[in-house]
C-alpha cells in the first residue's frame, strides 16, 4: 500500500523491441499527480506492441507483434513483471490487439486477419496454444491497405456476452460468440467504404459505440443492443477542424466515466481531439498536441489522459478539466518506440 493506505498503483508500457524500445516496462504512479517514474523492463518479448491487465492486477498479458505472432503471460511482482511461462502461438500473424473474454486471451491479428482465443489457466498461465481461430475475409477500396482483412482490435462488450473484432481492411465490426474455445460470427456489420475502422470504445451507458476510422479521420457513433449482439451507425463525425496538413492516422479511444467526453488520438497530426457526448451524436469541442510525434495510443485513469508516442519515444500525461474535457500537459516519461499504456 502506498502511504496513508492508498493502494500502490502501477502503469505497464509496451514497446517495440524492433525499433529500440525497453519491451514491457513497469512503471510507478505518483497517487497524488499521476506522474510516471519507470521502476524496470523486462525485453524478453519481441515487440509487445499491446498489453492487457487482468482483473486485480496480478497478471498482465502482452501480444508479441511478429509473424508467426505470440501472446505471453506475465505475473506482476511488485516492481516488476516476470514471465509465467514461455509465450504461447497464435496460430496468426502481427497481432496488435489482445483482450480478456470469458476465460480465455483473444488477440487480434492483423497481418493475418483473424481473431485467436488462448485459454487461460486458473493460476492466470496460457494454454499451450490457441483453442480457436476466427479468420475474416473480404476487402475494402483502399488499394493498399485493404487489400485483405485485418483485424486490428477485439474486446469484450460490456456485458460479457459478446467479443466484439474491428477489422480496418473490410470496413466492418464483428459481433462474436465465444463457446466451447472457439469463436462464430453473430454479425457483420459494414461501415462506410474505405473509413478503416481500427479501435471502438463503449459508452458507460452501454448502449452506444464509438469507432474511431485510421482512414478517414473521422469516428462513427453507433448505437449497441447487447442483448441482441447488434451494432447500429448512426453518423460519423470528423477529428480534425480543418484539412489535414499531411498523414493524419487516428488511434486510440476513450470515454469518460461520466461519459460526457470521447478523446482521441491521431498520428501524423500528433493531436488529441476532444469530443462532446450529445446523445446520439458526438461534437468536436477541440484538439491539442499529443505532447510528442506519433501517438499510437491513449489511456484514461483517475481523471488523467496518458498518450503512448512511438516516434518521440515517450508517455505524456494530461489533466482534464471535468467542465470542459480539454486537457493540459502535465509531464512525460521517455520510453523508446512506445506502443500502449496500461495502468492498475
Amino acid at each position: 500500500m502506498a502511504d496513508g493506505g492508498r493502494r500502490q498503483r502501477r502503469a505497464f508500457i509496451g514497446s517495440f523491441t524492433a525499433a529500440g524500445g525497453p519491451g514491457v516496462v513497469t512503471a510507478a504512479v505518483d497517487p497524488d499527480s499521476g506522474a510516471l517514474t519507470a521502476l524496470g523492463a523486462d525485453g524478453t518479448l519481441p515487440d509487445p506492441s499491446y498489453l492487457a491487465l487482468a482483473p486485480g492486477g496480478e497478471m498482465l498479458y502482452a501480444v508479441s507483434e511478429t509473424a508467426p505472432g505470440t501472446v505471453a503471460a506475465y505475473r506482476v511482482a511488485g516492481d516488476r513483471t516476470e514471465p509465467a511461462g514461455r509465450p504461447v502461438p497464435v496460430d496468426g500473424d502481427g497481432p496488435t490487439h489482445l483482450a480478456l473474454h470469458a476465460g480465455h486471451v483473444l488477440t487480434a491479428n492483423y497481418g493475418s486477419g483473424s481473431v485467436s482465443a488462448v485459454p487461460v489457466r486458473s493460476d492466470g498461465t496460457l494454454a499451450r496454444g490457441a483453442s480457436g481461430v476466427l479468420r475474416h475475409t473480404g476487402s475494402g477500396p483502399h488499394t493498399q491497405r485493404q487489400q485483405a482483412p485485418h483485424a486490428h482490435q477485439v474486446r469484450s462488450d460490456p456485458s460479457g456476452r459478446w467479443a466484439v473484432s474491428v477489422d480496418l481492411g473490410t470496413d466492418s465490426v464483428r459481433v462474436c460468440a465465444l463457446a466451447d474455445g472457439a469463436l462464430t460470427v453473430h454479425r457483420e456489420i459494414a461501415l462506410r467504404p474505405g473509413s478503416g475502422p481500427r479501435h471502438l470504445a463503449f459508452h458507460p451507458d452501454g448502449a452506444h459505440a464509438y469507432v474511431v476510422n485510421e482512414l478517414a479521420p473521422t469516428v462513427t457513433v453507433c448505437r449497441w443492443d447487447a442483448a441482441e449482439g447488434v451494432l447500429r451507425p448512426l453518423t460519423e463525425v470528423r477529428l480534425l477542424a480543418g484539412p489535414a496538413a499531411g498523414d493524419a492516422y487516428p488511434s486510440g479511444i476513450v470515454v469518460s466515466p461520466d461519459g460526457r467526453f470521447v478523446w482521441t488520438a491521431t498520428r501524423g497530426e500528433d493531436v488529441v481531439s476532444v469530443l462532446a457526448v450529445e446523445g446520439d451524436a458526438l461534437r468536436l469541442l477541440a484538439t491539442v498536441s499529443c505532447g510528442g510525434r506519433w501517438p499510437r495510443d491513449i489511456a484514461l485513469s483517475e481523471g488523467l489522459l496518458y498518450v503512448a508516442n512511438e516516434r518521440s519515444g515517450d508517455v505524456t500525461w494530461f489533466t482534464t478539466d471535468p467542465g470542459t474535457g480539454l486537457p493540459a500537459r502535465a509531464g512525460s516519461l521517455p520510453v523508446a518506440a512506445a506502443s500502449c499504456v496500461v495502468l492498475g
